[in-house]
C-alpha cells in the first residue's frame, strides 16, 4: 500500500520511523511543510489551510492513507478533513491515556506546542481519562526549532530546557509525555533534568498500531535496529517531498539521512 506521512516540518519522521519498523514492506510519502514551519505557534485558520493543503497533494499522489503525524495539525483540523476525504486520516495524540493508565505514581508532564495545549481536542482528552488530576502541561515551542536546524545539543538547548523545566518540580513526576513528533529528537537530554526512572511516552508507536489496524496491514514484531549508511538505502521505499516539491537535493537528503539515525537511537530511550 501507498502511505502519505505529513507533518508541519521533521517531526513527523519520527512516526514514519516507527512504521518503517512495524510496517517495512509499505511505499510512502512523506510531506515536510517547511514552508510553514512551526505551526506551534500560528493562528488556527492558518494551519488548517496547510493542513488542507498539504493532505490535498497526498491525496493526488494515489495514497491509501494519510498519516497526520503531526500533533498541532491533528488538534485543529482532522476531524474537518475526515468530514472532506474518503479515505482513511489516521492522526496523533498525545500519549496521555497510556501515560494515565501506567503511572501508579507520580506526577505526568505533557510538553507540546502552545497550539496542541490550548486546543479543546486535548482538553478533552485529559478531561476524559485523568481521574485522579495527575496530568500537568508545559509548552516547549522553541524545540521544534532546534530539531529543524539539528541542535541536538549544546548550551543553547541545554540553557532553553533548563529554563522550561525549572517552571514545574521535576522531582514530582514519574511520566513526561512528548506531545510534539519533534520533541522525540531531545529523548537523550530530558533525562538530565528529571528522576532516572522517569518514564517518557509518545504517540508514535500507537499510531502506527492503529494504521495497520485500519488497513489490514500485519505488523512486524522484531526490534532489528534501522541504521541508514547512505541516501538509496532511505530511498528504497519513501519519496519525500517539501511543500509539494520532491526532495532531490543531495544536502537535504543527508539532513533526512541524519535524523532517522538520530530517531533511531533515541527510539531505544524509554
Amino acid at each position: 500500500m501507498k502511505i502519505g506521512f505529513y507533518d508541519s516540518g521533521i517531526g513527523g519522521l519520527s512516526v514514519l520511523h516507527e512504521a518503517y519498523h512495524q510496517l517495512p514492506e509499505e511505499e510512502y510519502l512523506f510531506y515536510a511543510d517547511t514552508d510553514h514551519v512551526p505551526y506551534g505557534t500560528k493562528e488556527k485558520e492558518e494551519i488548517l489551510g496547510f493542513a488542507r493543503e498539504s493532505v490535498n497533494f497526498l491525496v493526488e499522489q494515489g495514497v491509501d492513507a494519510v498519516v497526520i503525524a503531526c500533533n498541532t495539525a491533528t488538534s485543529v483540523a482532522v476531524e474537518i478533513l475526515r468530514q472532506e476525504y474518503s479515505l482513511p486520516i489516521v492522526s496523533m495524540e498525545p500519549a496521555v491515556k497510556p501515560a494515565v493508565e501506567h503511572a501508579d505514581h507520580g506526577r505526568i508532564l505533557v510538553i507540546a506546542t502552545p497550539v496542541t495545549l490550548r486546543e479543546a481536542k486535548l482538553k478533552n482528552l485529559i478531561d476524559r481519562v485523568d481521574e485522579r488530576h495527575q496530568v500537568d502541561l508545559l509548552p516547549m515551542p522553541e524545540l521544534v526549532r532546534f530539531a529543524e536546524t539539528e541542535k541536538f545539543s549544546g548550551d543553547e538547548v541545554l540553557h532553553y530546557l533548563e529554563d522550561r523545566f525549572k517552571q514545574v518540580d521535576t522531582s514530582k513526576y514519574s511520566t513526561l509525555v512528548l506531545g510534539c513528533t519533534h520533541f522525540n529528537y531531545f529523548k537523550d537530554l530530558y533525562r538530565q533534568f528529571f528522576p532516572g526512572n522517569i518514564q517518557l511516552m509518545d504517540g508514535n508507536y500507537g499510531t502506527v498500531r492503529h494504521l495497520a489496524h485500519r488497513l489490514g496491514i500485519e505488523r512486524r514484531k522484531d526490534s532489528e535496529r534501522i541504521i541508514f549508511t547512505t541516501r538509496s538505502e532511505m530511498l528504497r521505499n519513501t519519496v519525500y517531498f517539501a511543500s509539494g516539491r520532491k526532495v532531490e537535493d543531495p544536502g537535504m537528503l543527508e539532513h533526512f539521512r541524519r535524523l532517522h539515525n538520530r530517531l533511531e537511537d533515541m527510539r531505544e530511550i524509554q
